[in-house]
């Protein structure tokens, strides 16, 4: 039989065919992987306000496991560390890489870590095509490269099915059930030549599932064309939290309402229906007119705590009193992303996870 890397280079075997498959995020963890934040663009006159909420995410999350972090260069490396060292983050658990990016959204342009355990190469990594969002964000290039680097530099193989995929548009269960959304992953910006069977034949050989649910659309101020992981999250093998608008007159209403609806008629990979636990959404965070994709299900899962966007809002305290519920065994912190959102996205969308394996 083949070597294992050279079945990842040639694709002569899908990750499936081989026995990996994607962990639930809940699922333990290696480390967390980040690209700093250094494109002004992305936060427009604000992003001299994002490093200190973005420091403090990171604090929290290496109390329980190591922090990758890639960087364009010495000069950002010095930058990044008298942040970290002045939120009081343990550098012992942190390790930069000079890796440079266009911009810092690791969820969507990182690489996606698929295990199995049996297996004498118990790691692997699926390398995505990257093309922002449907290129509404050139160039991209640098960020398109990540996973080929993480790869080499971590010596596992790498698998290129050739299909463009953002890890915000995906949710996992970790018994073979992926969640995604119509509105991103059938969008023509993306794959305009696979219909929905073949772009779920990818799934299944490229992140080890035989389960796809679909929701319709995302959260209204989504530039990404509607990620999951703004609005519905597993939170354990049978349990999501998903984002709902009580106001009416709001226009996340309806959309958050039909994809509630779907939920409720939705199937686990076992049978089962899916035990449903209801997420309020902040009021509308408006800044320069424009509205913003604020969602509190972009929480990030790790080893011992769920970091939790707030905003500032009445109904903060709600959410992470309800997120705290799914999660007993963790701690659920609560960090403002009042200034990160004005990126358009929050912690989930600027992290990716390893897994232990």
């Amino acid at each position: 039989m083949q070597d294992i890397f050279e079945l990842a280079k040639t694709g002569a075997a899908t990750p499936a065919e081989l026995g990996y498959y994607f962990p639930a995020e809940f699922a333990p963890q290696e480390s967390m992987w980040l690209s700093w934040p250094h494109k002004e663009g992305s936060w427009p006159g604000k992003i001299d306000t994002i490093y200190a909420p973005y420091s403090l995410f990171i604090k929290e999350v290496s109390k329980g496991q190591k922090v990758n972090i890639n960087v364009a260069d010495e000069a950002m490396k010095t930058f990044a560390l008298s942040h970290l060292e002045k939120a009081g983050v343990n550098l012992e658990k942190i390790k930069f890489h000079f890796f440079p990016t266009n911009d810092a959204w690791c969820r969507d342009h990182g690489p996606a870590f698929l295990i199995n355990p049996k297996a004498e190469q118990k790691k692997v990594l699926v390398k995505w095509n990257y093309n922002a969002w449907g290129e509404k964000y050139p160039p991209h290039d640098l960020d398109n490269q990540i996973p080929i680097k993480i790869a080499e530099e971590l010596g596992i193989p790498c698998f290129k099915p050739g299909m463009v995929m953002e890890g915000g548009s995906v949710e996992f269960n970790g018994q073979g059930t992926l969640l995604t959304s119509e509105a991103c992953l059938l969008n023509v910006n993306r794959n305009p030549h696979l219909n929905r069977e073949q772009i779920e034949k990818y799934l299944c050989d490229f992140y080890g599932v035989n389960h796809i649910l679909w929701v319709g659309d995302g959260i209204v101020g989504d530039d990404t064309d509607g990620h999951i992981d703004d609005i519905t999250r597993f939170v354990n093998k049978d349990t999501v939290v998903t984002a709902v608008e009580e106001n009416k007159a709001d226009e996340n209403h309806h959309l958050l309402q039909e994809n509630l609806d779907r939920l409720k008629k939705m199937r686990l990979e076992d049978g089962k229906q899916l035990n449903i636990v209801e997420l309020p959404m902040p009021s509308a965070v408006i800044y320069d007119d424009q509205r913003l994709p604020a969602s509190y299900a972009n929480f990030y899962i790790a080893n011992e705590s769920v970091i939790v966007p707030t905003f500032r809002d009445k109904k903060d305290q709600q959410a992470l009193d309800i997120i705290s519920g799914c999660f007993p065994e963790r701690n659920v912190v609560g960090i403002d992303s009042t200034d990160i959102i004005w990126g358009l996205g929050s912690f989930h969308c600027l992290s990716q996870q390893e897994p232990s394996v």
